[in-house]
């Protein structure tokens, strides 16, 4: 296209607008940091409200009961590091950092999927302990 094509002559609005797009792409790189952030940290929540329901409601009658609203509780946060990773994946394929180095894309899949397992893990550690022995 005509206007990707560098001017001849560039003036010094030209660099400068350049520039400041530049700076918003990086701006924006990093806002989607912070955003993955705050994803994680209500996985966090969400797998402690499930723990927390669990402590206070453990002996609730039916006693699956409190297991299964923990449960719920404890996946929807494995299931939104998960989400959180994907979209701030797909975001970061299509920016590029220019004056800074942004995180690489591993280092956000290795987080979500890590609070994903433990939620797994917490979950079966849920149903399958049972006042610290294993079985019913």
């Amino acid at each position: 296209m005509s206007q990707d094509d560098p001017p001849d002559r560039p003036d010094k609005s030209t660099q400068w607008a350049e520039l400041r797009t530049d700076l918003a792409e990086d701006r924006n790189i990093m806002a989607m940091e912070r955003t993955f952030a705050g994803w994680i940290r209500t996985s966090f929540a969400a797998i402690g409200i499930g723990l927390g329901f669990k402590a206070v409601f453990g002996a609730f009658d039916p006693p699956w009961l409190a297991k299964a609203i923990a449960t719920v509780f404890i996946l929807a946060g494995g299931w939104l590091a998960i989400t959180a990773q994907k979209r701030a994946c797909r975001t970061l394929e299509r920016l590029d950092a220019h004056q800074f180095e942004a995180i690489s894309t591993p280092n956000f899949r290795a987080l979500a999927y890590s609070v994903a397992a433990g939620s797994l893990v917490l979950t079966a550690g849920l149903w399958i302990l049972n006042d610290g022995n294993l079985g019913g």
